[in-house]
């Protein structure tokens, strides 16, 4: 009883770090400070430097259209993004992110001068240290990015693409870039090292020394030569480039990232479109860990804002006023709409991954005997941050689900999982709450996160360098689940732009090897 007084009278006698909705510049400093006590003196996060930057709901949408990043390139299509997001946001249909944040070093945070201080002070604890932290320490960030060069090679690619329009014409750059963005997923090595984002310095030599072959190789007397002759040249000079046949030995098929393959390979393309098609490459690989990880980060990102406002609330540093709004927002984030809701769209990742970091935490200190069945590695060991932080570096949403979704969680979400086979009118619950029924759930669930296995499996296997020139890419089908038409011929449009010739897509049964369907480019750019 003398403990609660004493915290009782420790609590009234700390002043909040502020009272009402209204900020400024120094309560933002202080908020920013008191989270970072927590986060890295009580908690130990890892993080990288931060920056705050305040910025309007205007430059939020701008955000969210040139995909999350700043010092963007230019494009169309973020123009329409800009307006389609612009429309719903002002009639009221969809809401604004109230932070966003990038994996850089420094890490930036954004946040909207719209919100409460209250909000501010969330969005610090939430992306300031949550994110941070993940983004930091996370190994799949570490293997394919590189924080401390982004920022560096946005600058170099913005500053390029202007370049290639000044000189090229803003829609010979335009088509370049509509056909790389089509094959954007399909820009991707499956494997790290290799990938991750060179340096500033390496990419302005690389343009370089381009620059300067172009310089080298032009001569003015070119002309004056008929362009007859001029044609059967450069006809000559494809057909003495090596070949390929569907062993791909010189080629070195298959080849599973399509745009690097164009960028090498494709015969027609200039120089400044192959540089081009790179830049779009790196922007895909900076990208595949976020979307390896959307459960985890947000999860961790979640958890992390949560103990870190309730820590600020018991040490007497925040009203219960702000209190009050910090709960309504976040039961509002984390809360998981039913199936026959209008609102629901799928698993809430936000939902799905506090509730499975909070369930951690749980175990570590109350296990029940299911749990200590289930998980006997954590279950009451004493440690929720260090166990936390240990799977927040090690897994990735698929992995992460597999191993630590525990069947407590599945009854509170009342999971449960469903056969369903195109060839039947009917579907079945294939598994239901049981020892058996919980471990398919997880694996089922486990597998919808799997991106591997959501990306269409496109590989180049064939490519004719001396007679047709023509490019056969296959798809190996799994679960006889075939391509969009319209989106294929669509996409095969954009792979014919940037090779120059005709393509074939066939697709292939990963399992029988069976050729299901094939598919050929009409027209051609």
């Amino acid at each position: 009883m003398q403990n609660t007084e004493h915290a009782t009278a420790s609590a009234a006698s700390t002043k909040p770090l502020f009272e009402g909705s209204d900020w400024n510049f120094d309560l933002v400093k202080k908020a920013y400070d008191a989270c970072e006590e927590i986060g890295l003196g009580e908690l130990g996060l890892d993080i990288y430097p931060n920056v705050i930057e305040v910025i309007t709901s205007e430059q939020m949408l701008d955000a969210y259209a040139s995909i999350g990043l700043p010092r963007m390139y230019r494009h169309w299509s973020f123009g329409k993004h800009f307006v389609r997001d612009e429309l719903h946001y002002r009639k009221g249909a969809r809401a604004l992110a109230y932070e966003l944040v990038i994996n850089s070093d420094p890490c930036i945070n954004y946040i909207m001068e719209e919100n409460s201080m209250t909000m501010h002070t969330l969005v610090l604890a939430h992306a300031a240290m949550g994110h941070n932290h993940f983004f930091k320490n996370n190994y799949l960030f570490q293997e394919w990015t590189r924080a401390d060069a982004i920022l560096d090679y946005l600058d170099f690619a913005k500053t390029y693409v202007a370049r290639c329009e000044d000189q090229h014409g803003p829609n010979a750059v335009e088509q370049v870039l509509d056909a790389a963005h089509a094959l954007m997923q399909q820009g991707i090595s499956r494997y790290p090292g290799s990938n991750r984002t060179v340096s500033l310095a390496r990419e302005r030599e690389r343009a370089r020394e381009r620059h300067l072959y172009e310089q080298q190789s032009f001569n003015d007397l070119w002309r004056t030569v008929p362009q007859k002759r001029q044609e059967e040249d450069a006809d000559s000079a494809e057909d003495a480039q090596p070949s390929s046949a569907a062993g791909g030995s010189q080629l070195r098929l298959p080849e599973e990232n399509i745009l690097y393959f164009l960028e090498k390979t494709a015969p027609k393309l200039a120089d400044w479109e192959r540089e081009i098609l790179r830049i779009v490459r790196n922007l895909s690989t900076y990208f595949y860990p976020q979307r390896q990880t959307k459960v985890m980060n947000e999860g961790c990102a979640t958890w992390t804002h949560f103990h870190i406002m309730n820590r600020l609330y018991d040490k007497g540093l925040l009203t219960e006023g702000s209190m009050l709004e910090f709960l309504h927002s976040h039961s509002s984030v984390t809360m998981q709409p039913a199936w026959n809701d209008r609102r629901y769209s799928g698993l809430n990742p936000y939902a799905l991954g506090f509730a499975i970091m909070r369930d951690i935490e749980r175990m570590t200190t109350e296990p029940t005997d299911e749990d200590r069945d289930w998980f006997p590695d954590i279950a009451g060991n004493g440690d929720p941050v260090g166990t936390l932080k240990q799977i927040w570096a090690e897994f990735r949403d698929d992995s992460f689900i597999l191993q630590f979704m525990s069947p407590k969680v599945i009854r509170d979400f009342r999971l449960f999982n469903i056969h369903d086979e195109s060839q039947r009118p009917q579907v079945f619950v294939s598994n239901i709450h049981n020892e058996l029924g919980y471990r398919q759930v997880r694996q089922a669930l486990s597998k919808q996160y799997c991106v591997s296995s959501l990306d269409p499996d496109l590989q180049v296997i064939e490519a004719d360098l001396q007679g047709s020139r023509r490019l056969v890419v296959a798809h190996n089908v799994r679960n006889g689940v075939l391509l969009d038409r319209a989106n294929c011929e669509r996409t095969l449009y954009h792979l014919a732009r940037l090779w120059g010739y005709r393509v074939k897509l066939i697709e292939i049964d990963y399992e029988t090897g069976k050729v299901l369907k094939e598919h050929e480019n009409l027209r051609m750019p």
